[in-house]
């Protein structure tokens, strides 16, 4: 049986999406973090003050069985801080703390870097269409048992 190019579609972006996440590792390593942590630095960045654990699991690509381990190892190296939630005993709210965020200044313009270099000379709309197209296969791959 021969492929179509629906197929070619999906082994290509997972293809690129392993390349990717082994680049990122080698990056990451090299500045003493993960990847896991650096979404979490670079998500709480752009929230002051804080986001409960369900809010970062839910905006990161992170199980959500991992996410208590991961964020009690970023409090250990002192980059995120748990401030209770008034009223509500179970709930607490993280934030990124002084080191957290130069950790993140640090580490963000290299990352940038590196993005810029694997799509810096793709263009805006050629980056804008495939970015609607892997949405929407995310979106039907949410359901795939159901078509099975």
């Amino acid at each position: 049986m021969r492929r179509g190019v629906s197929d070619d579609c999906i082994v290509q972006t997972l293809r690129a999406a392993n390349a990717l996440w082994r680049a990122s590792r080698r990056l990451f390593r090299q500045l003493k973090i993960n990847d896991a942590q650096f979404n979490v630095l670079n998500l709480l960045a752009d929230h002051p003050d804080g986001m409960n654990q369900r809010q970062i699991s839910d905006h990161l690509v992170v199980d959500r069985s991992n996410i208590t381990l991961l964020l009690h190892q970023m409090e250990e190296h002192g980059w995120v801080t748990r401030r209770d939630v008034p009223g509500d005993r179970r709930a607490y709210r993280v934030c990124l703390s002084r080191a957290g965020r130069e950790l993140w200044k640090q580490v963000l313009p290299r990352y940038a870097r590196a993005v810029e270099e694997v799509v810096g000379d793709v263009s805006a709309t050629k980056l804008n269409a495939a970015v609607e197209v892997l949405r929407t296969i995310e979106l039907r791959a949410k359901h795939w048992p159901n078509h099975v």
